[in-house]
C-alpha cells in the first residue's frame, strides 16, 4: 500500500503529441486553480475556527454561525483536496503487487487504477447532482442559506476528479494498456449488470461477492482504496437491493461531514509548521543531549522524540520525516545498522498511534461516539508501556556498544538545549490541556496549536519560511482530501453492511467466541492486525468501528480501553512487513532498502505485541486517569 501513485510509464509519452501537450496544459491550469482554492479554504478554516475560540473564551460572545460555516467550507475543502490527491496520485492504495510485476503488467494495472476511478465517478455523478438539487430545499439553521451551497461540493468535486482522471489517461505512457484497461473495466461492469438478476436471489452471499471479492480485486490491483470501497458499495446497492443511489451519496456526505473531522486538515498543517519552524529539531537535540552518551542512547531518543511529535501532523510519514533526518546520520556514524534504524523507526510508528491528538483517535470518536477528551487522556500511558517494551529490545541489542569516542554533554549545554526546547516540548501538553480543560473542542484546539507554533517560529526560534506556506497549504489539502474521501467511501460501505444485517451476524459471531470479554479482545487483536496490514488505519476504523465497539461495550469492555487495544493491533499490522504500508513509508523516508530491515524488525514487533497484551490485560493503563 502506498500513499502515492506510481509514476506514469514514460516509454512512449503521449505528452509529445499535440493531444498530450494540450492535456498536460489543461491539467496544469486546472490543478493550479484547484490548489489555489483549496489553500484559501485551509486558511479560512483556521481563521473561522480560531475566531470561534477567541469569541467564546476571550470575549464570552460565541459566534453561533462559525461551526456551520466551517462545516460548509470543510466539505468543499475535502472534495477539492480529493481532486488534488487524484491529480498527484496521492490517494492511498496498495502497490505491493503493482511493484512486483513486469513493466507491461504494471502499466496495465496503473491504467486500470485510473479507469476504475473513472467508472465510479461517471456512475455516481448524476446521483450527486440530484442530491445537490434535493438539498436546495433545506435551509441551514444559523446562516439561513440553502444547504445546496454545501451539497454542491459533491458533484463539483466528482466532476473535477473525472476531468483530472481523463486528462491523466490521455497523457498516459502508451495507448495499448489504456485501451485494454478501459475494455476490462467496461467488460466487468457490463458482466455485473447482466448478472444482476442472478445475484439478487443470493442474499447475504453478495456480501462476499462485493465486499470481499470486488474490494480485494480492486485493492490488490492498485486501485485507490476509496474507489475500491465506493465501487463495491455502488455495485452491491444498485444490483442487489432497491436502494436509490441518492442514498449512497447521502452516506458519502454524512461520512465526510462530521464536525469533529474539521480537525484533520488543521492538525496536518500544524505538523508541517512544527517541522518548518525548527520545533521538532529543538526537541530532538535536547533529548540527544540527555541520552546520547549511554549505550543505545540515540535509539531511546528516537522513541522519545516520536512520542512527543507523534499524532500532531495527522500523518505518521510526516512524524517520521521530521525525526529521521535529524537522528539517523549521527546514529550511523556511531555504527548503527541501517536495517535496525528503519526497523525501530517503523516500530515507533506503531507504538505512538494512540498519542493525542492522533487523527485515528479523532476518527474513532467521530464514528463511534466515544468521548474525544477521554480518548486523548487514555492514549498517553499505553504508548509509554509499548515504548518501554521497545526500550528493552534496544538495551539488549546495544548492550555492547562502544561509546569511547562519545563525550557526555556538559550540564551547561544540556540546560541551554532544555531552555531552547521548552516551548516545543510544551506544545503537545498545551493542546491536550486545552481539550481536557474545556478551553476548546477537539476540532478547535488545533487552531490554538497553530497560533502557538506560528508565534514560537517567529518570536522564539526565528525560523519561519513564508515561501513554504503555499506548498504546505496545498499538501495539507491533498492529504485531507485523501483521508476524508476514504472516510466517506468507508461510511457508505459500512452503511451497506449494516443494512444487510451483517453487523447483527458479526455481533452474534464475536459474542459467541469462548472466553467472554477476554476471548473478544483476543479475536479483536487478531482481526485488527490483519485489517491494519491490508486496509490501513483510518479505513479499517471507519468501516469496522461502528460494528465492533457496541459489541465490546455489551461484553463489558470499556470503550476507551478497547479503542487502545484495537489501535495498537492495527498499528502493528500497519507497520509490519510484508504488507504494512507504514514499514515501506519508513524505508522511503530513511532511504534504506526494505530488505535490510527484515532481519531486525521482528524483535521490535514481538516487543510491541507483548506490550499490547499487557495493555489489554490491565485496563487501568487505558482508563485509570479518566474522570468519573
Amino acid at each position: 500500500m502506498h500513499a502515492h501513485g506510481a509514476s506514469l510509464p514514460g516509454s512512449a509519452d503521449l505528452s509529445a503529441t499535440v493531444l498530450g501537450r494540450l492535456a498536460r496544459l489543461l491539467e496544469h491550469f486546472l490543478g493550479t486553480l484547484v490548489a489555489f482554492a483549496a489553500a484559501v479554504l485551509v486558511v479560512l478554516e483556521i481563521l473561522i475556527l480560531g475566531a470561534g475560540v477567541a469569541a467564546r473564551y476571550v470575549f464570552h460572545a460565541p459566534l453561533v454561525w462559525s461551526d456551520e460555516l466551517a462545516s460548509i467550507l470543510f466539505l468543499w475543502l475535502s472534495m477539492l483536496g480529493a481532486v488534488i490527491a487524484l491529480q498527484r496520485g496521492e490517494h492511498m492504495r496498495m502497490t505491493g503487487l503493482v511493484t512486483r510485476v513486469s513493466p507491461q503488467t504494471r502499466a496495465l494495472l496503473e491504467a486500470l487504477a485510473i479507469t476504475a476511478a473513472i467508472a465510479f465517478l461517471v456512475m455516481i455523478l448524476p446521483h450527486a447532482l440530484e442530491y445537490a438539487e434535493e438539498e436546495n430545499f433545506i435551509v441551514t439553521p444559523a446562516l439561513e442559506i440553502s444547504n445546496a451551497w454545501r451539497a454542491a461540493a459533491l458533484p463539483t468535486g466528482i466532476g473535477l476528479m473525472l476531468v483530472v482522471a481523463l486528462l491523466r489517461l490521455i497523457r498516459f505512457g502508451a495507448w495499448k494498456p489504456v485501451l485494454v484497461a478501459a475494455a476490462l473495466t467496461a467488460g466487468l461492469i457490463a458482466l455485473f449488470w447482466l448478472a444482476g438478476p442472478v445475484l439478487k436471489p443470493l442474499g447475504k452471499l453478495n456480501l462476499l461477492v462485493f465486499f470481499v471479492g470486488v474490494v480485494a480485486l480492486n485493492v490488490f490491483s492498485g486501485v485507490p482504496i476509496a474507489f475500491s470501497f465506493a465501487l463495491a458499495t455502488f455495485g452491491y446497492l444498485s444490483l442487489t437491493t432497491s436502494t436509490p443511489m441518492l442514498v449512497m451519496v447521502g452516506r458519502l456526505d454524512e461520512g465526510m461531514s462530521h464536525l469533529i473531522l474539521l480537525a484533520v486538515p488543521l492538525f496536518i498543517f500544524l505538523g508541517a509548521l512544527i517541522e518548518m519552524t525548527g520545533m521538532a529539531r529543538a526537541m530532538i537535540q535536547f533529548l540527544a543531549s540527555l541520552l546520547g552518551h549511554v549505550r543505545g542512547g540515540l535509539s531511546y531518543v528516537l522513541i522519545g522524540a516520536m512520542y512527543l511529535v507523534s499524532g500532531i501532523s495527522g500523518s505518521k510519514v510526516a512524524d517520521m520525516a521530521a525525526i529521521a533526518p535529524v537522528l539517523f546520520p549521527e546514529m550511523r556514524a556511531r555504527g548503527a545498522k541501517p536495517g535496525d534504524l528503519v526497523a525501530l523507526l517503523s516500530a515507533t510508528g506503531a507504538q505512538t498511534e494512540t498519542i493525542p491528538p492522533s487523527i485515528v483517535l479523532i476518527t474513532i470518536g467521530s464514528v463511534t461516539g466515544v468521548s474525544i477528551a477521554a480518548l486523548f487522556t487514555g492514549g498517553m500511558l499505553p504508548a509509554v508501556v509499548l515504548g518501554v517494551a521497545l526500550c528493552f529490545v534496544v538495551w539488549w541489542r546495544y548492550r555492547g556498544e562502544d561509546l569511547s569516542h562519545v563525550a557526555r554533554q556538559p550540564k551547561r549545554v544540556m540546560a541551554r538545549l532544555a531552555l531552547i526546547a521548552a516551548p516545543a516540548i510544551a506544545l503537545p501538553f498545551v493542546i491536550r490541556a486545552a481539550v481536557v480543560e474545556g478551553v476548546a473542542t477537539a476540532t478547535e484546539v488545533s487552531t490554538i496549536g497553530i497560533a502557538y507554533a506560528v508565534l514560537a517560529g517567529l518570536l522564539i526560534y526565528r525560523q519561519f519560511d513564508w515561501r513554504r506556506l503555499p506548498k504546505m497549504l496545498v499538501e495539507t489539502a491533498s492529504l485531507t482530501g485523501a483521508i476524508i474521501f476514504i472516510i466517506g467511501a468507508a461510511t457508505a460501505m459500512a452503511w451497506g453492511l449494516t443494512q444487510s444485517g451483517f453487523s447483527r451476524d458479526l455481533a452474534q459471531a464475536m459474542a459467541s467466541v469462548p472466553g467472554g470479554h477476554w476471548g473478544f479482545l483476543g479475536i479483536s487483536i487478531l482481526a485488527f492486525v490483519v485489517l491494519g496490514s491490508v486496509l490501513e488505519g483510518i479505513p479499517a476504523m471507519v468501516l469496522f468501528g461502528p460494528l465492533v465497539f457496541p459489541i465490546a461495550k455489551a461484553v463489558g469492555i470499556h470503550e476507551v480501553h478497547y479503542a487502545m487495544v484495537v489501535i495498537f493491533a492495527m498499528g502493528i499490522g500497519l507497520f509490519a512487513p510484508p504488507f504494512g504500508v507504514g514499514y515501506y513509508g519508513a524505508c522511503a523516508i530513511s532511504k534504506i532498502n526494505p530488505d535490510d530491515g527484515l532481519k531486525y524488525i521482528w524483535g521490535y514487533m514481538l516487543a510491541l505485541l507483548v506490550g499490547l497484551i499487557f495493555v489489554a490485560a490491565f485496563p487501568w493503563i487505558s482508563i485509570g486517569f479518566l474522570r468519573n
